[in-house]
């Protein structure tokens, strides 16, 4: 009685329960399962530890990373557990709610970052992984920005400042903007540690950026639109700050119907259509407008969409590349 009364005990935890329901979908590693859960790291590993030790999920190594999965006892049908697993597995399979929903979400946003990170490849059996050395499209990335001059970006809504860095790599200067000085602080300390010096962090609203009229050759509002609480004007700025020939970068969601992501992420807008986004563009005033797919996953309710436009009056612009190009050649 004293085990099944533990056992219960573990069991009536939320945390540990999506923890497992996410195990039956899939294996995972810690880092993963953080960015799922939305917990600290420290208490997914304490109730892995927990859930270890009752027997309900194993691990293996693979590659330097630790994978959990659910344990032989809640997968075998021979097994002496097998009435709680076919418990759960009917619990798992009702399951229902934002929560479930944010962390199905959340799932299939880790395989595709699997997927495109070249971390594994299927081989002839379906369940090996191959490990590919060396492939990465940060890689890449960083070496397209080889081919670019060193244009001067600004980052709108740049949140802790991950794709600041990054295109600090490659470009002469990036404003960095973002209306929270709780995040900013952490752009600042992140940049200090990469030593990343070619970086103003301003702190400013989308609708009203505290930059100059025509200072910047690109501005760049990557996931920052649907959080903004009026796209169009947020359009309207990031055409001000641009020098004619100057072009903007969106990279935001396709319009889904996850209504969680309002309470939970703090989203305004439940992403834009294709349409809608490009109408949004042409309205600021932009031209040579693009619109389509960056990332789609069959299963994932989200889609990124990726999209471009020109302030007019680009002879300017292309001088300025000139002259910075004969400069650094």
């Amino acid at each position: 009685m004293n085990s099944a009364s533990a056992l219960f005990r573990l069991l009536g935890d939320e945390a540990r329960l999506r923890i497992l329901r996410l195990l039956s979908l899939e294996q995972l590693n810690v880092s993963e399962l953080t960015g799922i859960l939305g917990i600290a790291q420290s208490g997914v590993s304490r109730h892995l530890g927990l859930l270890k030790e009752a027997d309900l999920v194993s691990e293996r190594r693979e590659g330097g990373y630790t994978f959990f999965r659910l344990a032989p006892s809640l997968s075998d049908e021979r097994a002496d557990r097998a009435p709680l697993a076919a418990f759960l597995r009917g619990a798992f399979a009702s399951a229902s709610g934002d929560l479930t929903r944010m962390d199905d979400a959340r799932l299939e946003e880790v395989r595709r970052l699997r997927k495109e990170n070249f971390d594994a490849h299927a081989g002839p059996d379906t369940n090996e992984r191959q490990l590919v050395p060396g492939r990465s499209w940060a890689a890449w990335a960083r070496a397209l920005g080889h081919l670019l001059p060193q244009l001067r970006v600004a980052d709108l809504g740049c949140g802790e400042g991950y794709l600041t860095i990054e295109t600090s790599r490659w470009a002469g200067r990036v404003i960095a903007v973002d209306r929270s000085d709780s995040v900013l602080k952490r752009a600042r300390s992140l940049a200090t540690r990469r030593r990343v010096r070619n970086v103003i962090w301003k702190r400013g609203e989308l609708e009203r950026l505290p930059i100059r009229d025509g200072s910047v050759d690109v501005a760049l509002l990557s996931q920052a639109l649907h959080h903004a609480q009026d796209p169009a004007r947020a359009l309207v700025e990031a055409h001000r700050i641009l020098v004619p020939g100057g072009r903007v970068l969106v990279l935001d969601l396709r319009a889904h119907d996850e209504l969680w992501v309002r309470e939970r992420l703090g989203d305004r807008w439940t992403g834009f259509s294709d349409d809608e986004l490009a109408g949004l563009l042409k309205r600021a005033g932009f031209a040579d407008v693009r619109v389509g797919i960056g990332a789609r996953r069959t299963g994932d309710p989200f889609a990124v969409l990726i999209a471009s436009g020109t302030k007019s009056g680009g002879a300017r612009t292309t001088e300025r590349k000139r002259a910075v190009t004969s400069k650094h050649s």
